[in-house]
C-alpha cells in the first residue's frame, strides 16, 4: 500500500504535487470530520486527516469547468471569504474579474431579501455621489461627520456588492461554507450553486462543487483562488461561437478542463 507521501507526490501529475505543495492535504483532526467528507480522507498523521488530493483534483477540475461556463455566458460569481486568511485574496480576485465580493461579514439577507439590500446599495451610490460632487457643503461640519460615518458603514457591508445592482449572482466562490453557513444557506435556498474550498469539517452535501482541501492555509486560499479565477478568465475569452457543440445544451461536468499545471 502507497503511503500517504507517495500518492501526494506522484511526479506525473503536476497539480497534485502542486496542491501537495501549498499542504491543501492537511485536514483537521478525525473528531472534527463531517460524515460527508469520509470518502475524501486518505489516512491521518500526527492525529491529522490527510486529504486525498486524487480525489480532490476530481473534484477541482469539475469547479473549474462550472466556472469556464459562466464567463462564457458572462455570469458573475459572487466570491465569498471572510476569514482572517481569506479576505485578502478573495478581494483581489474579485476585482481582477470586476466581480462581487463579500469579506467582513455576510449581512442577513443579502441573496434573500435582495429588493432591502439594493436600496442600501443605492444609498452609498447616492451619498458617495452627492460627496464627490461637493454637495454635502451645504451641510454643518457634524452633519457632515455623521454622512461620512454613514457612507463608511455602507461602504464597509455593501461597497464590494454593488455590482449586484441589476442583477442576483448565478455562483458563489466560497472559502469555508462551514463559517460562511449563512451565505450558503441563502445561496441553497434560492437556488444558486454553490462552489467552495472546504475542509474536513464542512458539510458537502450542502455545496454543488466542493473542493476538498485546505480552507485554513493562506497558500492554500490563494492556490485554489487563482485556479478559479484563470477559469473565469478562460471562459471569457471564448466567444459562444467557440463553445463545442456537444456543450451548447450545457455543461458536461465530466470533461476535465485545461489547467496551466497540466
Amino acid at each position: 500500500m502507497e503511503t500517504i507521501n507517495t500518492i501526494q507526490k506522484k511526479k506525473n501529475n503536476k497539480l497534485v504535487e502542486a496542491m501537495f505543495g501549498v499542504g491543501a492535504h492537511y485536514a483537521y483532526s478525525r473528531s472534527r470530520r463531517h460524515p460527508s467528507m469520509k470518502k475524501f480522507i486518505y489516512g491521518a498523521k500526527n492525529n491529522i486527516e490527510i486529504i486525498n488530493l486524487e480525489k480532490t483534483e476530481q473534484s477541482l477540475l469539475k469547479a473549474l469547468s462550472f466556472v469556464e461556463s459562466l464567463a462564457k455566458e458572462g455570469k458573475k460569481i459572487l466570491f465569498v471569504g471572510s476569514k482572517n486568511e481569506a479576505q485578502g485574496v478573495i478581494k483581489e480576485a474579485a476585482m481582477q474579474l470586476n466581480a462581487p465580493y463579500v469579506v467582513i461579514r455576510w449581512i442577513g439577507g443579502s441573496l434573500t431579501n435582495f429588493d432591502e439590500i439594493k436600496k442600501r446599495i443605492k444609498r452609498l451610490q447616492e451619498l458617495t455621489e452627492q460627496k464627490e460632487k461637493g454637495e454635502l457643503d451645504k451641510y454643518t461640519k457634524k452633519e457632515k461627520l455623521m454622512i461620512d460615518r454613514e457612507i463608511e458603514r455602507l461602504e464597509k457591508n455593501f461597497g464590494g456588492i454593488t455590482s449586484l445592482l441589476e442583477m442576483l449572482p448565478k455562483a458563489l466562490f466560497v472559502i469555508d461554507p462551514q463559517k460562511e453557513s449563512i451565505a450558503v444557506a441563502e445561496a441553497k435556498s434560492i437556488g444558486i450553486p454553490i462552489i467552495a474550498l472546504a475542509s474536513s469539517d464542512c458539510n458537502l452535501d450542502l455545496v454543488d462543487f466542493p473542493i476538498p482541501a485546505n480552507d485554513s492555509s493562506l497558500a492554500s486560499i490563494k492556490f485554489f483562488t487563482a485556479q478559479i479565477v484563470a477559469a473565469y478568465k478562460k471562459g471569457q475569452d471564448q466567444t459562444p461561437t467557440q463553445v463545442p457543440e456537444e456543450e451548447k445544451d450545457g455543461l458536461d461536468v465530466s470533461k476535465k478542463t485545461t489547467n496551466p499545471l497540466l
